[in-house]
């Protein structure tokens, strides 16, 4: 193994590049709010700049993503399980794939969001976004857990933090069912097909919260051990 190498990807933790990546995905899922923007404005030359955006994050994450799986320590050094640490980097990795599949759907298609949906649905993304938000800072702590010998004032934030972060993928729900209830209003003068590709949309949007809950869940699985 490089050693030069490790102690650039690693630093003092083997968990740092873990927290970066979790950044990465966030910062990828977030170019999702101007990418809208720009398509509700009608803007497709601006919504494929910021999809490209999307695209290198996604890739910077997947990248890190396979440095990580290449040069993370084997258990003998690690203060958690590598499976456990290897299984929440992937799961962290799908927030980025989620954002880069919802951009890539709308410009394909060049989907247009119909004008009563367009601030329901940029309220949604943002809670969506919220989640994501809270599951890096969940993610961030994680260090810290470490260098206090997974200390009860540390595990008490952490669970305080997955308990808001449960809150936040919960009210995305309700809002996806607000989002798919109002399309249900209008779908009928709107082109079948692209009725079918806006709940599909809909779902992934939501679908960021989803994953950004089921990294507080790995994270509380790896605690458990």
């Amino acid at each position: 193994m490089n050693r030069s190498f490790f102690g650039e990807l690693f630093g003092r933790s083997p968990v740092e590049p873990i927290q970066k990546h979790i950044g990465i995905c966030h910062d990828c899922a977030t170019q999702l709010q101007p990418f809208l923007k720009a398509v509700y404005a009608n803007n497709w030359e601006e919504a494929s700049k910021i999809q490209t955006d999307i695209v290198k994050l996604e890739n910077e994450a997947d990248d890190l993503q396979m440095s990580i799986r290449l040069h993370l320590p084997k258990s003998l050094f690690m203060p958690v399980p590598r499976t456990d640490l290897l299984d929440l980097l992937g799961t962290q990795d799908k927030i980025a794939n989620r954002a880069k599949d919802i951009a890539g759907i709308m410009l394909g298609r060049q989907m247009a969001i119909p004008k009563p949906l367009q601030k329901p649905v940029s309220d949604y993304l943002k809670r969506s976004l919220a989640a994501s938000e809270q599951a890096r800072k969940v993610i961030n702590e994680l260090d810290e857990l470490i260098e206090t010998g997974f200390g009860g004032r540390e595990i008490k934030l952490i669970d305080k933090l997955i308990t808001k972060l449960n809150s936040l993928e919960l009210e995305t729900d309700e809002i996806e069912i607000k989002v798919r209830g109002e399309l249900f209003l209008i779908e009928k003068d709107l082109d079948p097909v692209d009725v079918m590709f806006l709940y599909k949309v809909i779902e992934w949007i939501g679908d960021l919260a989803d994953l950004a809950e089921k990294v507080g869940q790995r994270l509380q699985l790896l605690l458990a051990r």
